[in-house]
């Protein structure tokens, strides 16, 4: 049996691109080695995807197979980053022209999960 738990970050304002380069760095595995990666990498979008991740780790223990949980069992199953809106700006170019420039935002998606042994039915 699996024991899942999910925990998302919308409206986070880092490109995508960006974010998908430290969704990257932690796909599949541990959630302690994980965080520790996330902690003390110099990208700006570690911040929030550590947040969620540590979001999604409480979800897990506040569940009733969860609480029985070792967190070193527990792993990243899926990480998935999407586009949000972009809010769109407009900066003053040469000979009274403008220029767009698009801010563009992403949302975070995290599925923790752990094996747990099956039931055992005695009949």
């Amino acid at each position: 049996m699996t024991v899942e738990a999910t925990a998302h970050a919308r409206w986070v304002r880092v490109a995508p691109r960006k974010m998908r380069l430290v969704a990257d760095m932690i796909r599949g595995s541990a959630v302690r080695d994980a965080v520790n990666k996330l902690h003390f990498s110099t990208k700006r979008g570690s911040v929030p995807i550590e947040k969620a991740v540590r979001s999604a780790l409480s979800n897990l223990m506040q569940k009733e197979e969860g609480a029985k949980l070792d967190p070193g069992e527990v792993f990243i199953k899926e990480i998935k980053v999407d586009e949000g809106p972009a809010a769109r700006r407009w900066l003053p170019r040469a000979m009274g022209r403008a220029t767009r420039i698009r801010k563009k935002m992403s949302h975070v998606h995290i599925v923790l999960a752990a094996q747990t042994p099956d039931k055992i039915v005695k009949s």
